[in-house]
């Protein structure tokens, strides 16, 4: 539910305007107020659960997450809702660090393995799926007002959900010490305000008359993040727990995995966006069939998820290079097709493309987050759950940023709107086709260059693996020969 929530309210935005008379400011902040709060709240979420508890921190978040759906599903105006999706976006953050520390906390081998692909196959399926699932449920409900069930369908899904959390999560231990709730207050408000400042230029981009000033946001927030890592060697230096701890930046398993996770997230999130917007803006498709497009992606990223948590403990790092190959050449594909085949026939070929892309990408993400997460300690695991979190969320809102900029150039270039069409196929005239195609051909490669970069990432770390073993192997050889 909280990752559906990051896109599927772009395919009921027109919805939202129409019903709710939304101007462009506070359509931005309806969708750019829940992942701003989303990435702020997931590092301090994961910190609190570590200290106290991560089931009562998981039930908290999601009785607020299902509370705030409600609120968004029946508010009145659009300034209303800007501010409960930044609420909503909040008690998301404290749900999904809890997950990836439980996870570490039940599992380990191939067993967490095999748990973080069902999680991966969460997040490809939740990831992909929105733009299909949002146009099914505003052809039930209606154009008009059918951007509420957008929000009210997560109300009875998470009424059954909290007995259950409450039932199956585990509770801390009888009988073991309780942490001291110690929270390291301005590193926090440091951390908090580095977030926002990175991220606010990049999900306030449109590609559509943006002020070039919001840029500079990125020198305080980059002030602001070194003045985080220079507390926090303070905070260690005096014996007292930072946010971050210490031990986990110097894990180099979990910082290469979070850059990995990063550039990669980077990529394939916008894939997503520009894809929807050439088949509504550009071939004139309704919502559910842009999404029918985009589903096979998203089976095949969920059955490859299983697939990659079963083989990464016995391959490693391979698996994530392979994935992001197999990722990278669907992405190619589909900028050859967008750029070259139109209509009917264009978004057929796209949706092959991106069920190879899929495949790809469910050997991507859930084994890279079982390889960054190996040697974490299991008290730091919300923290470091956090810390990877926001780096994916960081990483989503520079990608889509880009896509989409590079989109709506191009279109403007050639003079055209960047407006969905509601209007058929048919009665898009083929010159338009061709340039909503090229503007997706465009949104691709910066897609594709980030996987890339992603890629080398992964091939460095594998290397640094393997020389690592050969290393060790002849260190223990030399050993037994002097004994």
């Amino acid at each position: 539910m909280t990752l559906l929530d990051v896109s599927i309210v772009n395919v009921a935005l027109p919805s939202i305007e129409g019903s709710l008379r939304a101007g462009s400011s506070q359509v931005q902040w309806i969708v750019a107020g829940y992942a701003l709060a989303f990435g702020l709240v997931l590092v301090p979420a994961g910190r609190i659960g570590d200290l106290y508890s991560r089931r009562a921190m998981f039930v908290a978040g999601l009785a607020g997450f299902v509370l705030t759906s409600a609120a968004a599903g029946l508010v009145q105006s659009a300034t209303a809702l800007a501010v409960v999706r930044l609420a909503q976006g909040i008690t998301a953050g404290l749900v999904n660090p809890q997950v990836l520390a439980i996870i570490q906390q039940l599992f380990t081998g191939a067993e967490r393995g095999r748990a973080f692909g069902a999680f991966g196959t969460t997040i490809g399926l939740s990831t992909a799926v929105g733009p299909l699932l949002g146009g099914a449920i505003l052809a039930v409900f209606g154009e008009e007002e059918g951007w509420r069930g957008v929000f009210l369908v997560n109300v009875p899904i998470g009424l059954v959900l909290l007995p259950l959390a409450w039932r199956w999560l585990p509770r801390p231990e009888r009988g073991a010490p309780r942490a001291r709730l110690h929270l390291d207050v301005v590193g926090l408000v440091l951390l908090g305000a580095a977030t926002v400042l990175g991220m606010l230029p990049f999900v306030l981009t449109t590609g559509q008359g943006d002020s070039p000033a919001r840029w500079l946001l990125l020198v305080p927030g980059a002030l602001l993040l070194v003045a985080f890592v220079l507390w926090e060697r303070r905070e260690g230096r005096h014996g007292r727990e930072p946010v971050v701890d210490g031990e986990l930046v110097r894990t180099p398993s979990f910082s290469v995995g979070a850059l990995v996770g990063i550039a990669y997230f980077a990529g394939f999130t916008g894939i997503f966006l520009v894809v929807t917007l050439y088949l509504q803006s550009g071939l004139g498709f309704a919502p559910w069939q842009a999404g029918l497009v985009q589903t096979p992606f998203a089976v095949l990223s969920g059955l490859f998820a299983q697939i990659g948590g079963r083989q990464v403990s016995r391959r490693g790092r391979g698996v994530v290079v392979v994935g992001l190959v197999v990722v990278a050449v669907g992405l190619a594909a589909a900028d050859l097709v967008a750029a070259s085949v139109q209509g009917t026939a264009g978004a057929i070929g796209l949706s092959a493309c991106l069920a190879v892309a899929g495949a790809g990408s469910g050997l991507v993400i859930s084994p890279n987050q079982t390889l960054a997460l190996a040697d974490v300690p299991p008290r730091v695991a919300g923290v470091a759950g956090g810390v990877l979190q926001t780096g994916q969320r960081v990483g989503s809102a520079v990608g889509v940023a880009a896509a989409t900029a590079i989109f709506f150039s191009t279109v403007a270039g050639a003079g055209l709107s960047g407006q969905a069409r509601q209007a058929g196929a048919r009665e898009v005239p083929a010159a338009v086709q061709e340039v909503f195609g090229q503007a997706l051909s465009h949104g691709l490669r910066v897609s594709l260059g980030l996987v890339l970069l992603a890629l080398v990432l992964a091939v460095v770390d594998q290397r640094r693996r393997v020389g690592h073993q050969h290393g060790a192997h002849d260190a223990s050889v030399a050993k037994h020969r002097v004994q």
